[in-house]
C-alpha cells in the first residue's frame, strides 16, 4: 500500500505539469462545435448520467406524486454559471415539473443556508417535458467551486408514471413527504418512502468555467460505472480523476463525464440501450467534449453464459467491429479516443462467467486493443486491476465481494490507468 499512496503522489505531480498537454489537445472543430449561450461562455457538460428506461433487466423505477425529489450530484469542473437538462426519454407520458431548485449541499438532505437558487425554464419556475424529450433550464449565475456536492430538488405535483431514471448512481436521494419542499433547508425526509442510489430525470450539469476546460467522458458498463464504491464517498474513477485534474487552488481544467451503465452491453440492448444507439445521446452530444474513454464488451461476453442463451452469443470480432463503429463515430466528431481493456473476472461468484471460450474472448479484444494503433492511448484496465502473480485473477485489494467489479481502491487503480493513456 505504501508503494501505491508513493506512485499516486508522483503521478499527481505529473497531472500538475502535464495537463496543459490535454488541454491544448483539443480540436478547433470540436471547440467551435460548443454551445454558446446569449452571454458568450461556453458551456461544458461536467455531470452526468445516462436516462434508463424502466424494467431495465437488472433495475426498477418508482413513479412520484405530490413529492419533491432530492438528488445530490458532484460535479467535476466548477464554473460561474450553471443549467441543467433534465429527460423524460422513457416517461409514460408529459412530465410536469412544478418546481425546481439547486443548491449546494450541507450534510445528508440538508442543503447551506442562502445557497439555495430557483431553476427556470423559458422564464418560467415550472415546466411540462413531452414525453420522449429533454428540457433544458434557463442559466443560473452561481459560482460553484469544481468537486463540489450539489442538491438538485425536483418538485412534481401529479403522478408521474414509472420515471426516467439511471440504476445506480452511488449517491443518496431523499424523497419527501407530500408537498413542495424544493427550497428547503431542512429537507422532511418520508420515513415510509425509502431512500434511492437511482437518479430520475437528470441528464447533464452544464458550467461556463473560468477557463477553457477538455471534457472527458467514459463509455462504459458496471465496471466504470462505481455502484460498487462507497455510497455517497465520491470514490468512482471520475471522481478521483476530477480531483487531480481540478485542484481546489485554482480553476478547473478537466470536466469528467460518466456516462456508464450497469450491465449494459455493446451490442444488444441490455440494462438500458445498447452502446451503438446511445452514444451519440450520452457521449457526441454533451457539451464541449473532447475526449472518451470506450470500455464495452464485457458483458457481450459473459451475459449469454450467464443467463443460458446461447442466442446472444458474439465473437470478439463482432465486438471489435462495433468498437470500430463507436471510434469513426468520436473521429468524425474530432474527439481523442482511448480505449479500455477488459479486467479479468477467474473467482468471481457469478456462475458460468468465467469460462475458457470467454477468457479467449477478453484476451483476443485486450490483444487488438493493445495493439491496433486504433486509438490514441490505451486505458489499460486489465494491466490495472490484474493480480500479477494470477493475471486472470483481480488483485484482491482492488476487488470488490464479487470479484469481478472493482471496490474503491480497484477505481483509483482505474483512475491512474486513464490517466496515464492522456500522456
Amino acid at each position: 500500500m505504501q508503494k501505491l499512496r508513493e506512485l499516486s503522489r508522483r503521478y499527481m505531480f505529473v497531472v500538475a505539469t502535464s495537463v496543459l498537454v490535454l488541454i491544448g489537445a483539443v480540436s478547433p472543430s470540436t471547440a467551435a462545435a460548443q454551445n454558446i449561450d446569449s452571454g458568450g461562455g461556453r458551456w461544458v457538460a461536467t455531470w452526468s448520467v445516462p436516462p434508463m428506461a424502466n424494467g431495465s433487466e437488472f433495475g426498477t423505477s418508482r413513479s412520484f406524486e405530490n413529492q419533491t425529489v432530492r438528488q445530490i450530484v458532484y460535479i467535476s469542473a466548477g464554473g460561474t454559471r450553471l443549467r441543467v437538462k433534465l429527460s423524460n426519454e422513457y416517461g409514460a407520458g408529459a412530465l410536469i415539473i412544478g418546481s425546481a431548485h439547486i443548491a449546494l449541499q450541507s450534510t445528508g438532505a440538508s442543503i447551506v443556508p442562502g445557497s439555495d437558487r430557483p431553476l427556470t425554464f423559458g422564464g418560467q419556475t415550472s415546466v411540462v417535458i413531452a414525453q420522449g424529450t429533454v428540457a433544458t433550464s434557463d442559466p443560473v449565475n452561481m459560482s460553484v467551486p469544481s468537486n463540489t456536492s450539489l442538491t438538485l430538488s425536483l418538485y412534481v405535483p401529479q403522478n408521474t408514471g414509472f420515471a426516467t431514471y439511471h440504476q445506480n448512481a452511488t449517491q443518496t436521494a431523499y424523497i419527501s413527504v407530500p408537498g413542495d419542499f424544493s427550497d428547503a433547508v431542512n429537507f422532511p425526509v418520508d420515513p415510509a418512502q425509502k431512500v434511492s442510489t437511482q437518479r430520475y430525470w437528470l441528464a447533464f450539469i452544464e458550467v461556463v468555467p473560468q477557463k477553457k476546460v477538455a471534457v472527458l467522458a467514459v463509455f462504459g458498463d458496471s465496471i466504470s460505472e462505481g455502484g460498487t464504491t462507497t455510497l455517497d464517498a465520491n470514490r468512482r474513477a471520475t471522481d478521483v480523476l476530477s480531483r487531480w485534474f481540478n485542484p481546489p487552488w485554482g480553476p478547473g481544467r478537466l470536466a469528467l463525464l460518466d456516462q456508464s451503465t450497469g450491465c449494459g452491453r455493446l451490442l444488444r440492448d441490455f440494462c438500458g440501450t445498447s452502446g451503438l444507439s446511445r452514444f451519440e445521446r450520452d457521449v457526441l452530444n454533451a457539451a464541449g467534449i473532447t475526449h472518451v474513454v470506450l470500455e464495452l464488451g464485457l458483458g457481450d461476453i459473459i451475459f449469454p453464459t450467464a443467463v443460458g442463451d446461447p442466442s446472444q452469443l458474439v465473437s470478439a470480432d463482432q465486438i471489435i467491429a462495433g468498437i470500430r463503429q463507436l471510434i469513426h463515430q468520436a473521429r468524425m466528431r474530432g474527439l481523442k479516443v482511448y480505449g479500455a481493456t477488459i479486467p479479468p473476472n477467474e473467482g468471481t461468484t457469478f456462475a458460468n462467467v468465467h469460462t475458457p471460450e470467454n477468457e479467449a474472448k477478453r484476451q483476443a479484444v485486450n490483444l487488438w486493443t493493445r495493439t491496433s494503433g486504433e486509438f490514441d492511448g490505451v486505458a489499460d484496465y486489465d494491466l490495472a486491476l490484474r493480480d500479477p502473480s494470477h493475471p486472470a485473477r483481480l488483485l484482491p485489494a482492488y476487488a470488490f465481494a464479487d470479484n469481478l467489479h472493482p471496490n474503491d481502491a480497484g477505481h483509483e487503480a482505474i483512475a491512474r490507468a486513464i490517466a496515464l493513456s492522456l500522456f
